[in-house]
């Protein structure tokens, strides 16, 4: 009976001697980081400035694969079909890992089934954009207008974060507005210019120019306190009281990644975003670092699910 307790003991330690190797020497070979997006944008350069802080920190080449099209399914397919190694990762957003679940029937990946969540990076405020001559200047009197004349919004898509935050606040506050969608901020903006929609639901970084230059103005964000990148810029809570919903942006890998190279992969990725010029480069994207545990990213992917699922429930909304 000794000798087995002995030699099963010895298994074990051996077991996590070969953990600890394994998680020392990774990486030891570049990493793939899949983008669902086309380059330029902010995440893609979120990617880029992140994954050079992992190259200074384990000297190992970080190479980012665009794969932008079909809401993000193209590029989670294949993420999905790396080797669990810790060498692929995917950057995702509110659309990838809480909207595609609720509002896509065949959707054929499951975000917390065929994935593993890493950290949440940053979130990210919306903002309620109208043109610089509108006649209404904040939420409240954007609402009284719209229930004396029906007024439209563009969004970046049907199903995405900018399409869905209109779409809760006007179940909030009866507001008689109508959507618009384009495919992103490339046409819908042109469009609200042009005077064709009278508000759309941006990112700050695609709108910052035109607000700047008095072309577009900012009526209000989604965060529920004023986001510290725009603090002249109401919140829509203090004219909607509770109204929240902010885009999130983090990283995933393949289900079954072993635990110890899952946290060297949190480590990095939260030492990088940690630091000091990724901080500022991230607030003047207008978003906020977050960093945090796997488990608090997957627990905020599933709260995340449930207010837009509760959401299309009530919108009847689908894009199958």
């Amino acid at each position: 009976m000794k000798v087995k307790c002995f030699f099963r003991v010895v298994a074990i330690i051996a077991a996590l001697a070969a953990s600890f190797a394994g998680a020392q020497s990774f990486p030891n070979k570049p990493l793939h980081i899949i983008v669902p997006y086309g380059p330029g944008g902010s995440p893609d350069t979120l990617c880029r400035l992140l994954g050079q802080k992992i190259v200074d920190s384990v000297g190992q080449q970080v190479i980012l694969e665009n794969r932008p099209g079909a809401s993000g399914i193209i590029a989670a397919e294949l993420a999905m079909k790396a080797p669990p190694d810790g060498y692929t990762l995917i950057i995702v957003d509110d659309g990838h890992v809480a909207i595609n679940p609720v509002l896509r029937a065949n959707l054929p990946y499951v975000p917390l089934g065929d994935f593993a969540p890493v950290t949440q990076l940053v979130s990210v405020p919306l903002y309620f954009i109208a043109a610089g001559n509108a006649p209404f200047r904040n939420i409240s009197e954007m609402i009284a207008a719209s229930k004396r004349r029906e007024l439209l919004y563009g969004s970046a898509g049907n199903g995405s974060p900018h399409h869905l935050a209109m779409e809760l606040f006007k179940t909030m506050t009866g507001a008689n507005v109508v959507h618009v969608p384009y495919k992103g901020n490339a046409q819908s903006l042109p469009a609200l210019l042009a005077g064709d929609v009278q508000v759309v639901v941006s990112g700050l970084t695609a709108v910052r120019a035109h607000i700047e230059a008095g072309r577009l103005m900012a009526l209000g964000a989604t965060t529920l306190k004023r986001p510290s990148v725009t603090p002249d810029v109401p919140s829509i809570s203090e004219s909607v009281r509770g109204f929240e919903l902010n885009d999130m942006i983090g990283f995933l890998v393949p289900a079954g990644t072993p635990r110890d190279i899952l946290m060297r992969l949190n480590t990095e990725l939260v030492r990088g975003l940690n630091a000091p010029d990724v901080k500022q480069r991230v607030l003047s994207f207008g978003m906020e670092a977050v960093g945090g545990t796997p488990e608090q990213f997957g627990d905020a992917i599933r709260d995340k699910q449930r207010i837009y699922g509760a959401l299309a429930k009530s919108v009847k909304l689908s894009v199958d």
